[in-house]
């Protein structure tokens, strides 16, 4: 006797309407969460950019470009666009650097104590990044424990300027970040395959070569994620710059704040917000074409 399978009948239209209904039920609260918590802040600020400054910082509703021609007309914006960049350029850079081994120590390990290693390094995060700024002024000052070291075995005659400037500012984020780049790292060394470099390795190709031709390419989409995670919350960080800054590290996010608390020229504050966000926009453009590039390889 020979069965044969009979096909799962059609469903009816009714239970397909039934389920997009339901499907949309379920999107409905993160689609409501990401226009009332994202979208519709970013046009209250899109608006706000094109009111005016009166005298007295009493705003006039209009709709005006000169927020933003007052912030590209002055060199000092960009300036302190320039030091964006430079800030944000620098901690990716160095934190990927950094991070990059311990990630793939930590995705490659077999010890038993992978997951309190992996809890070790994101750690920090646990710690407010306040604190922590307070813990580098005390680390990087013209008094501070570096110094005194070196000022006290002869090495240096007068303190080295590690606070108070772009120097500091980098090195206290990239500590503070570097969590986040092994985080993004980690869970990107996914398409790593060992058995490719065990071929490698059969066939002769050093552990230098390997790494060069196997294991890195296959980890950059991890380490472009980690970039670009550590530049975007370099680029918008505000606490570090600030404090550790001394007042003399211009930044955006610094003169969005200046702007809109001490000038209360909240329009200006707006346009150098919405700079901001296409200085990231372009970034994530940037980010998307070298990870289609790569995945056409």
């Amino acid at each position: 006797m020979t069965m044969t399978r009979v096909g799962a009948p059609d469903r009816p239209e009714g239970f397909r309407q039934r389920a997009k209904w339901e499907l949309l039920g379920l999107l409905l609260p993160g689609v409501l969460g990401l226009l009332l918590g994202f979208i519709l802040p970013i046009l209250v600020m899109l608006r706000m950019s094109l009111n005016t400054n009166a005298a007295g910082g009493q705003l006039v509703s209009s709709f005006s470009l000169a927020s933003y021609q007052a912030a590209l007309a002055d060199p000092f914006y960009w300036q302190v666009i320039g030091n964006t960049l430079l800030l944000g350029l620098g901690c990716g850079l160095m934190a990927t650097v950094l991070s990059y081994p311990l990630a793939l120590f930590l995705i490659r390990t077999t010890s038993k104590w992978k997951g309190v290693l992996i809890a070790l390094a994101i750690a920090p995060l646990l710690t407010s990044a306040v604190a922590r700024t307070y813990g580098w002024i005390a680390i990087l000052g013209d008094q501070g424990v570096i110094n005194d070291a070196l000022l006290s075995i002869g090495f240096i005659d007068t303190p080295w300027r590690l606070s108070n400037n772009l120097l500091g500012t980098t090195i206290a984020l990239v500590e503070i970040l570097m969590p986040y780049s092994i985080l993004a790292m980690v869970s990107g060394f996914g398409r790593i395959n060992s058995s490719l470099e065990d071929a490698a390795g059969s066939l002769g190709a050093s552990k230098l070569k390997t790494f060069f031709r196997i294991t890195l390419p296959l980890s950059l989409p991890g380490v472009f994620t980690g970039f670009l995670l550590v530049f975007v919350l370099a680029i918008s960080s505000f606490v570090t710059p600030r404090l550790l800054g001394g007042g003399r590290v211009f930044i955006l996010a610094t003169e969005v704040y200046n702007e809109a608390t001490q000038t209360l020229n909240w329009p200006l504050a707006s346009a150098l917000s919405v700079i901001l966000l296409v200085v990231f926009g372009v970034l994530v453009g940037i980010y998307q074409r070298a990870i289609a590039k790569f995945e056409d390889r």
